[in-house]
């Protein structure tokens, strides 16, 4: 292809953007100079794209379709697909409905944007590699907030995703239909991904399990970014014993994620579920329980949650991280800017040596100017504020909040030292009606430990006018383990929807 070189009116444009105003000589100069490397950009646009790691092996792939209203009563799916694995491993006959920003060669992604549509993937992500390898079928892809920057489920190009238990209520976001979804007999296990909580939350609001993994544990390649330094996905399912399944298959050291900044040991998460509570010790987390729009009735179901452990043989005691309360305003200083930057890199981000996912960068940058206007509110209020932040700041800003991260994780980590877990609710709150002027709180206590890297884990713990309550766990990093075992023992001691 042939690359025009710029005009110098151009020239004196791209100049501009960066507050410099060429002279006649200078626009000259740099004229000439760019035209000299255009010949080797060509070059580069000509070559045949190398082929990935996580290129497609399997080759049963049906693309499927939009799925109809009276199969998809939640507005939970976005297309209904079939993607045949390996015919056997750990995930044998487990169908697998992933997020729509989770790559599946041939088979449409979009990220819940209008940007997006009409976006298929020429690879699979390596989380899908791994499910495949293990013997799932990947059977759908799911709902999710726009471009993943909401916390309820109400923003996607495709409608709100509905709450099972209520469809008048919110399923929390942006991982909407991962949760929704589990409520339909032929989705086993889903894939959700987190930057603020948006698989915890749809996890509490829908009443299933769901766990952001430690920051680094299951790789993210091939899955559309908000900010690299707080990427996460992991698993959720109606139990227990299958989000552990899930985790020991698709984490493990990815040599193309450069997040992974150390080698990944994975244990048999579903092998050591049954080793109980029993001399564990549990930190109710004070602050957890105080933040702004907390329910009492939400709050008192932990409390009995917690409870129940204790009779189980954990000791539960009470204790305080002051800047747990405070601790979102690092993330809207972060993920502004860091979507800011994506943006501008095709959503491939830059300065990096992992994978560069080519084919979603050019469709992104082909569409996005045309349909920007028809994105949802939260982008539109993300993109403003990433820019209004970069210019007024110019990184100081974004500098500042990711230092000030390693300060709050000592202080989780100071208290993870006197026990093995933390608990709190997941989300202070329960679902919001679809038709709410919510505040933006549901994030409060799940956004922290996206910027810490610690797991994070949502078990349904009770119903509360006929809506689930979620209980958070955190723990300290690779530990997710312990996590599992805890929330596996609440699950055993009883029906959540009776406690």
């Amino acid at each position: 292809m042939a690359i025009k070189p710029p005009a110098e009116d151009e020239l004196r444009e791209l100049a501009r953007a960066h507050q410099i105003d060429l002279s006649a000589a200078e626009a000259r100069t740099l004229g000439n100079a760019i035209a000299a490397q255009l010949a080797g950009f060509e070059r580069i646009m000509a070559s045949a794209p190398p082929r990935q790691a996580s290129a497609a092996r399997y080759l049963k792939r049906n693309p499927g379709e939009r799925a109809d209203r009276a199969a998809d009563p939640f507005n939970a799916i976005v297309r209904r697909c079939s993607v045949a694995g390996a015919a056997s491993g750990k995930l044998a006959g487990k169908r697998i409905g992933v997020k729509d920003s989770v790559c599946v060669a041939g088979i449409p992604a979009s990220g819940g944007s209008h940007v997006l549509q009409g976006y298929t993937p020429d690879c699979d992500a390596t989380i899908v590699t791994r499910m495949l390898d293990a013997g799932a079928e990947i059977v759908a892809t799911l709902n999710m907030d726009d471009f993943a920057l909401s916390g309820d489920g109400r923003t996607s190009a495709y409608g709100p995703t509905l709450n099972p238990h209520n469809p008048g209520y919110c399923s929390g976001g942006s991982s909407a239909g991962s949760g929704a979804a589990l409520y339909y007999d032929w989705v086993d296990i889903t894939i959700g991904t987190d930057q603020g909580g948006s698989i915890r939350i749809p996890a509490s609001w829908c009443g299933v399990v769901g766990i952001k993994p430690t920051y680094g544990l299951v790789p993210y390649t091939g899955v559309m970014s908000i900010d690299p330094s707080l990427d996460h996905v992991g698993p959720m399912a109606r139990t227990v014993r299958e989000v552990a399944l899930a985790l020991e298959v698709i984490a493990g050291r990815d040599p193309l994620d450069y997040r992974q900044l150390r080698d990944v040991i994975v244990p048999s998460y579903s092998a050591t579920l049954d080793r109980g509570v029993k001399g564990k010790r549990l930190g109710l987390l004070r602050e957890g329980f105080m933040q702004p729009g907390a329910e009492s009735d939400v709050n008192a179901a932990v409390r009995a949650a917690a409870a129940r452990l204790e009779k189980l043989g954990a000791t539960v005691t009470e204790l305080s991280v002051p800047a747990h309360i405070e601790a979102g305003d690092l993330l809207y200083a972060i993920i502004p800017q860091g979507m800011m930057h994506l943006m501008r890199t095709g959503l491939v981000s830059a300065h990096h040596g992992g994978f560069y996912d080519a084919s979603l960068a050019a469709y992104f940058g082909a569409h996005y100017a045309e349909r920007a206007n028809r994105e949802a509110s939260t982008v539109k209020f993300m993109a403003v504020l990433g820019e209004f932040a970069a210019r007024h700041f110019h990184g100081h800003l974004y500098a500042r909040a990711q230092n000030a991260r390693a300060q709050l994780g000592a202080a989780y980590d100071a208290a993870l030292a006197g026990c093995d877990a933390l608990v709190m609710p997941t989300t202070p709150m329960k679902a919001y009606r679809q038709d709410a002027q919510a505040p933006y709180s549901m994030v409060t206590n799940t956004a922290p430990f996206d910027l810490t890297g610690h797991p994070g884990l949502s078990v349904p713990c009770a119903m509360s006018s006929g809506l689930p309550v979620g209980m958070m766990l955190i723990g300290r990093r690779f530990e997710d383990a312990t996590l599992l075992e805890i929330a596996y023992a609440l699950e055993q001691s009883g029906d959540w929807r009776t406690a």
